[in-house]
């Protein structure tokens, strides 16, 4: 009987579920098009063969193109195998329309800040005598997202979220000028309901809140026009590509940044959203493990601007950012506490440079001695395999730690496809059996680390907008390390013969999803 009564229950909860409306509503626009489309094809060979000739053009076109090898190859097969799903495909996602909608903005808005993005030529000439490798990989960094390396800050790391969230709650309730916030989920609960409760009396005592959420990363955890419900409390509030049950409609591209910056100086990032189960609160895939960083002083000045940008391209605001109005010594003339060096930055995939993969890359190439690697996705391309495979080969102790409970079975099992390969080359692999592993972190050397939201797999590193810090000389990089050595005593490692051991149907399923991994 309870059974039956939990059954009807999670029916119930599918009813009434925004996204259950959105998908059929998708699936039927698909199906009508392709029905359409087959029959078109069944009673004329001039539109069969249109769509021949078009299927050889885009296959053209999409070689051509400078994007990755792997992408080329996913929508060649499809395309080629099932032309008249491929191509419909192709037209309605292979190339998001919002990116050309706001590329023009957000390069504007890249160019007006530039006068306050330069680098200090005490800072990198500091980095780059403590060591040249480390400065081209910020100079990297710098020439290519436009963020500045900077000394005059301290960081902070926290091992899971329930460790962050209190410091969060605990700056929020210091702010006294302004709080921006960028994230990717909001999910109601304890730790939206008490940051919701510190945001509105924090705007009726006059401080400037500002609030972006994602379309889609929101769409089953937030009501439908929430943006209205908060400007109601006296936050401002902007949706980032607000999702539509339209096919014509490409939703390619999503913001996964995470960011809360507070009067200018304090600021927050990592892989950790604003809902229950980040701060375990909430039991979804067991124990949920998960980073951040709290940062203190001048690098903060990367993440006001990240925040800035993407607001003002939002908002298609013709207002010129006044940059003056929120530089770090605005509300603290004081001198910031320094240690080492601090790069935050973020990556967009309105440039056709993959900022976010090329920092990782530079990391493992430059290796001398170790990588420790945490990502709750493992979907990599050549570049990368090859990168890690190198290093493994060199001598380099390259380790990777994956979750051991998935919260997508299907990724899950492509993570687990690549395995095999990496093993061979000496990589080591670990898989976190309390539960899910969402942290995106790199330590190496004892010398750097990154820290932030970019995840290693194809949507991360080449659709969605993301952000990270760089360290170098930190405190916090032991701390990161520790972490990561702690952690090992959760996880079992992933031999060869768990990969060879699988069943042929399973082995099977996973080669389809490699060849689509790109698309999925």
């Amino acid at each position: 009987m309870h059974r039956i009564v939990h059954t009807f229950k999670k029916i119930l909860q599918l009813l009434f579920n925004r996204i259950f409306y959105v998908a059929i509503a998708l699936l039927v626009q698909m199906a009508w098009l392709l029905i359409t489309a087959w029959r078109l094809a069944a009673y004329s060979k001039y539109f069969s063969n249109i769509i021949g000739i078009l299927s050889v053009l885009i296959v053209l076109w999409i070689v051509n193109k400078k994007i990755n090898p792997s992408y080329k190859l996913g929508w060649t097969i499809l395309i080629m195998t099932v032309p008249v799903f491929g191509v419909l495909l192709y037209l309605l996602f292979g190339k998001s329309r919002i990116a050309q909608e706001i590329q023009n903005k957000y390069a504007q808005v890249q160019e007006e800040s530039l006068p306050y993005m330069k680098a200090v030529p005490e800072t990198t000439e500091a980095l780059k005598e403590e060591s040249p490798s480390a400065a081209v990989q910020s100079r990297y960094i710098h020439q290519y997202s436009s963020f500045p390396v900077h000394t005059n800050t301290t960081a902070e790391y926290f091992q899971v979220g329930d460790d962050m969230f209190p410091v969060l709650v605990r700056e929020l309730e210091q702010a006294e000028h302004y709080i921006y916030i960028e994230y990717f989920i909001i999910n109601d609960g304890v730790m939206w309901r008490t940051i919701l409760d510190i945001l509105e009396r924090k705007a009726s005592e006059g401080v400037d809140v500002r609030l972006i959420y994602d379309g889609f990363g929101c769409l089953t955890t937030l009501p439908y026009h929430y943006d209205r419900f908060l400007k109601g409390k006296g936050i401002q509030c902007q949706v980032f590509n607000p999702f539509r049950p339209l096919l014509n409609i490409v939703q390619n591209n999503r913001d996964h940044r995470k960011i809360c910056v507070i009067d200018g100086k304090t600021g927050f990032t990592g892989g950790i959203n604003l809902a229950d189960e980040y701060i375990n609160q909430k039991r979804r895939f067991g124990h949920w493990k998960d980073t951040a960083v709290m940062l203190k002083g001048e690098a903060v000045w990367n993440m006001t601007v990240m925040f800035l940008h993407m607001w003002n391209v939002i908002a298609n605001s013709t207002d010129s950012i006044d940059h003056e109005a929120y530089l770090p010594h605005r509300f603290h003339p004081e001198p910031f506490e320094s240690d080492g060096f601090v790069q935050p930055y973020s990556d967009t995939p309105l440039d056709g440079e993959i900022v976010g993969e090329n920092v990782y890359l530079n990391i493992i190439n430059r290796a001398r001695k170790y990588v420790y690697i945490c990502t709750p996705y493992l979907i990599i391309d050549n570049e990368m395999m090859t990168a890690l495979c190198l290093a493994a080969k060199s001598g380099v102790d390259v380790r990777i730690m994956t979750p051991g409970i998935p919260d997508k079975k299907m990724v899950f099992l492509l993570t687990q496809s690549y395995y095999e390969q990496l093993l061979e080359a000496g990589v080591r692999i670990y898989e976190y059996q309390p539960g899910f592993l969402h942290a995106k972190s790199f330590v190496c050397d004892d010398e750097i680390a990154v820290v932030g939201t970019i995840n290693l797999d194809y949507r991360s590193l080449y659709l969605h907008f993301e952000n990270g810090v760089w360290f170098y000389k930190n405190n916090v990089i032991q701390d990161i390390l520790a972490d990561f050595q702690e952690t090992l005593n959760y996880c079992d490692p992933i031999s060869i013969e768990f990969c060879k051991k699988r069943n042929v149907i399973i082995r099977g399923f996973q080669s389809i999803l490699r060849l689509f991994a790109p698309l999925l």
